[in-house]
């Protein structure tokens, strides 16, 4: 089983990414992650699958990818959540997960953006309360049917 990255070097490699892209993704990727600090000060910075920023609270809140022509914010649970500011617009299909993606020169919604945050935490705070404890395993019974 492969060691998680301690958060320091998360936070460290995720510094290091932003300054190689060193343009508007990169940008654009500083200032997603400020918005999610400023959503959950206590959000835990990540570094997974070779290279992903990843942004936890009790599981998965979302990760931050860059491509050629977006950063691409995935929210690990998106399908739970209610958008009614409309930012989801990528990996609407899926049962799970969706997606924004920002390309050059869009403007972010920085309260929407930290509601649909704050609710992904609230999200993985609730399924972390109603998990059921896990049963006892049963002892063979010492009785024989004849």
């Amino acid at each position: 089983m492969k060691r998680p990255v301690p958060v320091e070097s998360a936070s460290a490699l995720i510094d290091d990414k932003i300054n190689e892209l060193g343009d508007w993704r990169g940008k654009t990727l500083a200032k997603v992650r400020r918005i999610i600090h400023e959503a959950d000060p206590e959000i835990v910075e990540e570094w997974k699958w070779m290279g992903t920023p990843t942004w936890s609270h009790d599981g998965i809140v979302c990760t931050g990818e860059t491509y050629k022509n977006v950063v691409k914010m995935t929210f690990a649970k998106g399908a739970a959540l209610k958008d009614p500011s409309g930012l989801f617009n990528s990996s609407l299909d899926g049962n799970v997960r969706r997606a924004i993606d920002i390309h050059e020169g869009d403007k972010v919604d920085k309260v929407a953006l930290k509601d649909l945050i704050r609710a992904a935490v609230a999200l993985n705070l609730e399924g972390k309360s109603t998990k059921k404890p896990k049963p006892k395993p049963r002892r063979a019974s010492s009785k024989r049917a004849y």
